[in-house]
């Protein structure tokens, strides 16, 4: 066997390949004796048949089988004899397939790129610091406070906060659309869920009003009969309601499972809820931002393979979901909009395996062990869904990847410059649009 590599680009690579017209005609030569025993020909008792005949009637699907067969293991060992590595299937391109003569073809691919730089050394990664404060339990607590409000109707004109019950049917122009109508319908005057126009028509109004509501949608409106469209609402007032919030006490807590009602314990376990979303959040944030960092000191070249399927899988999963929330997917996304995420998900994909390899990274057993038990905690029986874990291996393998990203992200921090950065409980669970920092 003959090879020749031709490098045609920064991963690019053009292996062309020969194997002898001999060896070529020795596999043809064993694959037709194979035939005659097992062919039936009209005349002939089965495996008498000669083996001229069956040449001429089977040669030359014999000559591509042999052909594939020899170019799929000589491409193994053409590779493996140049230590090269392809980044996704090479392109097989047959040059000189005939009787006789060597047969020849040429694979193309990209190789892996080279990863230079595996750890964060110089670089400053921000990690955020929060402690829950009284005040974060005191906010929490007037949430929950909101989860069992209880209604009292009221005879005076509805105000901020007070819940507006009403019959509406909406027209454009005139007609109506799907979905215009609706009865029983409540609205909390000053809540996002309804357009801002439409809760501030219900502010004033009282019990047995009738009135009309012009509300102007907009252009991005997800109801496409209304999107950009001004709709009146005909509104029939059926009451208006005050929220009565209960008092924070013994009832109040043991509602939201203390079974002793002790208000303090409530609080407590609030601080614990509060203090592990903080650590969850700060974990999240963490990664990101090393990921990123990790991106950025690495400028490498991406096999296009690998770019394209990841585009493909990311189109599909876009796909789904359109059709899993009812909107049409007869026109596919432009490919365009996913490239930049593609690319960036391949480079670190190939960076972090090659972090891993160099680490000699591995899950760690009692760290997946954990994960499973605290994921199996709010299960009525938690021993069950242990084992149910445990007796899948694809299960198990999704908890392994995200307790290995873990260690990777903790091999890289340990390489980097880490700066505390303080921040309230909003803050960090909110973003900087927080009104409380």
């Amino acid at each position: 066997m003959r090879v020749a590599v031709e490098t045609t680009g920064e991963l690019g690579r053009k292996m062309t390949v020969a194997i002898p017209a001999d060896q070529v005609e020795q596999e043809i030569a064993n694959r037709l004796k194979r035939l005659v025993k097992t062919v039936r020909l009209p005349g002939f008792r089965p495996g008498k048949a000669p083996l001229k005949i069956i040449e001429a009637k089977y040669g030359t699907q014999v000559l591509q089988e042999v052909a594939g067969q020899l170019i799929e293991n000589s491409l193994r060992d053409a590779l493996t004899q140049e230590g090269l590595h392809p980044a996704g299937g090479p392109e097989i391109e047959p040059k000189s397939v005939n009787r006789g003569s060597d047969l020849e073809y040429v694979a193309s691919f990209d190789v892996f790129p080279e990863i230079k730089k595996l750890d964060l050394q110089g670089v400053t990664v921000e990690r955020p610091v929060c402690e829950v404060t009284d005040a974060d339990i005191d906010k929490t607590v007037a949430t929950m406070r909101k989860q069992r409000v209880e209604w009292r109707a009221v005879e005076r004109p509805s105000a901020s906060g007070d819940r507006v019950r009403i019959d509406f049917h909406g027209t454009v122009d005139g007609e109506p659309f799907p979905g215009n109508e609706a009865n029983d319908y409540p609205v909390v005057l000053g809540e996002t869920k309804v357009l801002e126009e439409f809760s501030q028509g219900l502010e004033g109004v009282a019990s047995g009003i009738h009135k009309t509501i012009t509300v102007s949608f907009p252009q991005d409106y997800h109801g496409k009969e209304v999107a950009g469209k001004q709709v009146d609402f005909q509104i029939e007032v059926l009451d208006v309601c005050e929220p009565v919030l209960p008092e924070v006490n013994e009832e109040f807590a043991k509602s939201f499972g203390i079974t002793d009602g002790s208000v303090e314990k409530m609080r407590r376990e609030v601080r614990n809820n509060l203090t592990r979303e903080g650590e969850e959040q700060i974990a999240g944030m963490v990664r990101e931002r090393v990921m990123n960092a990790l991106f950025d000191v690495n400028h490498i070249d991406l096999p296009g393979k690998l770019v394209h399927e990841e585009m493909q899988r990311m189109m599909e999963a876009d796909r789904s979901m359109r059709e899993q929330q009812g909107i049409s997917v007869a026109e596919g996304p432009d490919p365009a909009q996913f490239e930049s995420d593609a690319r960036r998900r391949v480079a670190l994909g190939l960076i972090v395996y090659e972090v891993v390899k160099a680490n000699n990274l591995k899950p760690d057993k009692a760290r997946v062990r954990a994960r499973i038990e605290k994921m199996a905690a709010s299960y009525e029986d938690p021993q069950e869904f242990v084992q149910w874990y445990y007796g899948d291996r694809k299960r198990l393998e999704q908890v392994e990847s995200v307790v290995l990203e873990e260690q990777v992200v903790e091999t890289l921090l340990a390489t980097a410059t880490v700066k505390d950065q303080p921040s309230s409980f909003d803050r960090l669970m909110y973003g900087a649009g927080s009104t409380n920092i």
